[in-house]
Formats: structure tokens, C-alpha cells, sequence
């Protein structure tokens, strides 16, 4: 069923991985990238792929943008990915094997494998993690949350595991986890405003330090080494800006 489904990315300044993302898409008669205005190869590495059709255009937050790439596919099945994950030779098998005739409203999780400078990681919050990623586009899309985006199911959903895994290779320096924190807090503060969830400065405070915690001592963080110390460190980061940066506009705006 490989030629029945479409492969989804959306893409901004992903040259460093793009091209094994792709290599491990060859099989795929469709793959869709919806480019956000990169400005180093990545166009470039996505045109020498007969494979891929590639359309620009704006970003508008992680949810409703992966719901714009969704619709430029002509399969209604769609394998949505990231640019900085490959397709693992089992994972590649169970979508050949994903049969036609599966009903609309199940959809496929998949187990992803994330790489911290080249080794897998499987405490501190990134183990175990498997997310929806193949599904009937008639009957599922993306949230529309800015950030940490996920396909909407209900109760009358049916799950099924995909064979395989998805290696995502989250980071290749140190330096991405400061880029991330940027961005990320960067879209997640306008959703705390718009709901008008800003807490106060001890609130903050407390949350930024139980991220830490939570990541380096209750998900076994402390067992990956330096690795675990910085994943916990940048979820604390992350959690204090997203909310810091929304608690600054607020009182900027009352002057206090």
C-alpha cells in the first residue's frame, strides 16, 4: 500500500538533515514538503528527489501548518514525519504491509527513537515515545496548537502499532537546545496570553525548577550522563522563558 500513501514534512533550514530523511523515502511514490521560507539547501537537497513535490509558504504554528501539507497530498492515507527523522528497513516493511482496506478511523503509532549527538536516549522524558503519525486524513487532523502539535483522536478511534521505528536525530550540538528554547517559548507564550494563564513569578520559578526535576531524577534523566544533565536543564529553560516571556508582555502592557 507504499503507493497509496503520502509522506508529509514541513521544512525550514533543514539541509544538515534532510537528505537521509529522504533517502529513506525512496520507496514512497509521494512525498510532500511544505517549505517555511529556508534559506540555506534545503530546497536545493528536496529538488534532487523526483519523489517530492515541493510547495512554500508561511508558517503558522506547528499544528495548523502540518494541516496545510496534509492537504496538498493525494492519498487521503498520509505518513507525517519530521525533516530530522528517517524511516527505519522495519518501519519501511510494516507501511508496505499497511493494508488498503483499513477503516478510516484507525490510524498508526509508531515508536520513535531519538538521538542525542549520535547516541539513542531513553530516559529524562524521551523514552518510550510513540506518537500517531500514520492516519485517513478524511478522519483525523493536526491540533492546531502552536507548538507540540499532535493528530486528534477520540474513543471511537482505533489504534494500531506500527512494526519498526522512527530514529529522529533530535540533536547534533548543543547549541540546537538554545535555538529550541527560543522558538518554541517564542510560540507557546501567545497561547499562555491568549488564555490568559500567566502565572506569577514564584509560580514560575517552581515550574521551571519541577521541569528540572522531573526530567533528571523521576524520568532517570541522571542515568544518561551529561547527556540527561543537559536535557533537564533545557526542559527547565523552556518552561521558565515560555511562561517569563508571557509574564514580561503582561505586566510591560500594565506598566507594573
Amino acid at each position: 500500500m507504499i503507493n497509496s500513501i503520502s509522506a508529509i514534512i514541513i521544512t525550514k533550514n533543514a539541509a544538515n538533515t534532510l537528505k537521509n530523511t529522504l533517502e529513506s523515502l525512496r520507496t514512497f511514490s509521494e512525498v510532500i514538503i511544505l517549505d517555511n521560507g529556508s534559506i540555506d539547501e534545503t530546497l536545493l537537497i528536496a529538488e534532487k528527489y523526483s519523489n517530492v513535490i515541493l510547495t512554500e509558504g508561511t508558517f503558522e504554528g506547528f499544528g495548523p501548518t502540518k494541516n496545510k501539507a496534509v492537504a496538498l497530498a493525494s492519498n487521503d492515507w498520509v505518513f507525517s514525519l519530521d525533516a530530522d527523522e528517517v524511516v527505519s528497513t522495519g518501519l519501511l516493511k510494516s507501511l508496505q504491509q499497511w493494508p488498503i482496506s483499513t477503516q478510516i478511523n484507525h490510524y498508526g503509532t509508531v515508536l520513535r527513537e531519538n538521538l542525542f549527538m549520535g547516541k539513542p536516549i531513553y530516559r529524562g522524558g524521551w523514552g518510550n515515545d510513540k506518537l500517531v503519525r500514520l492516519f485517513n486524513r478524511k478522519r483525523f487532523q493536526f491540533n492546531n496548537n502552536q507548538v507540540h502539535e499532535s493528530v486528534q483522536v477520540d474513543s471511537s478511534s482505533v489504534s494500531i502499532e506500527v512494526s519498526g521505528t522512527l530514529v529522529h536525530d533530535a540533536v547534533q550540538d548543543i547549541g540546537q537546545f538554545l535555538t529550541k528554547v527560543n522558538r518554541y517559548s517564542e510560540l507557546r507564550h501567545k497561547d499562555i496570553l491568549a488564555k490568559n494563564r500567566v502565572p506569577s513569578l514564584l509560580t514560575i520559578l517552581l515550574k521551571a525548577h519541577f521541569a528540572f526535576f522531573r526530567s533528571y531524577f523521576l524520568q532517570l534523566g541522571a542515568l544518561e550522563g551529561w547527556r540527561g544533565l543537559v536535557i533537564a536543564y533545557s526542559n527547565a529553560n523552556g518552561v521558565f522563558f515560555k511562561y517569563m516571556k508571557a509574564y514580561a508582555i503582561k505586566h510591560q502592557k500594565n506598566k507594573t
